[in-house]
C-alpha cells in the first residue's frame, strides 16, 4: 500500500458532495442522518464534525433525537455525554420494512417456520441458545475427562443467532401490524359512534 496522498481532484469531489449536502439538508437531518449509522457512543463534537455542524447545534438535535427515542445517551469517561442509535429504533426501522415488503400472511408463515428452524436447533444440539452452545463446547475442550466432542461449526452458530434475531424483528414487524390494525378498527368504531 502506497502513502501517497489521494490527487486533489478526489479531495475536491469529496469537499464538493460534502458542500451539496449541507446545503441540499438541514443541521437536523444531518445528524439524524449521521447518528442513524452510530452504534458505539460518540460525542456531540464527533457527530458534529461529521454532520457538517458545530457541536452546540449537534447537541441540541441530538438531545432532541433522544426525547424521540431514535438516540440513546450515556455518561462519557470525562463527565460529557456521549450519544448512539438506539437499538429500538432499529429495532422498529426493521419492523417497518419487513412491513413495507411483506404481507401479513406470509409474515405469519415465515415466523412459524424460523421457530420451527430453531425448535430443530435446541433438539440438535440439546441447549436452548446458541450462547449455551458455545459454553458448552468451551467447557468441553478444557475437560480432559470426558471424551472430546465434535466441535460446531461456526457458521451454524452465527445462523443460529441470526435466525434468532431475525425472528425478534419479524414477531417486531407482526406485532406493530396488529397494533395499527387495532388502532384503525378502534378509529372506524369511534367515527361510527360520532356519525350515528
Amino acid at each position: 500500500m502506497s502513502d501517497r496522498a489521494p490527487p486533489d481532484e478526489f479531495t475536491d469531489v469529496n469537499d464538493a458532495v460534502g458542500e451539496d449536502w449541507e446545503a441540499d439538508t438541514t443541521p437536523y437531518e444531518r445528524i439524524r442522518h449521521v447518528v442513524a449509522h452510530t452504534y458505539s457512543p460518540v460525542s456531540a463534537a464527533a457527530v458534529a464534525d461529521d454532520a457538517r455542524t458545530a457541536p452546540k447545534t449537534a447537541r441540541k438535535h441530538l438531545n432532541t433525537l433522544a426525547d424521540e427515542g431514535f438516540v440513546e445517551t450515556t455518561p462519557g469517561e470525562q463527565g460529557g455525554t456521549l450519544y448512539r442509535r438506539s437499538p429500538e429504533s432499529l429495532v422498529v426501522e426493521q419492523a417497518a420494512d419487513i412491513l413495507e415488503h411483506v404481507s401479513t400472511d406470509e409474515l405469519v408463515t415465515r415466523i412459524q417456520e424460523m421457530r420451527e428452524q430453531l425448535t430443530e436447533y435446541r433438539s440438535e444440539f440439546g441447549v436452548d441458545s446458541p450462547e449455551e452452545l458455545t459454553v458448552n463446547q468451551t467447557n468441553q475442550a478444557l475437560s480432559e475427562t470426558e471424551s472430546p466432542q465434535e466441535e460446531i461449526d461456526p457458521a451454524t452458530i452465527r445462523e443460529w443467532k441470526t435466525l434468532r434475531r431475525n425472528l425478534a424483528f419479524a414477531n417486531a414487524a407482526l406485532s406493530i401490524d396488529n397494533a395499527e390494525q387495532f388502532v384503525d378498527s378502534d378509529r372506524r368504531s369511534t367515527d361510527d359512534s360520532v356519525s350515528a
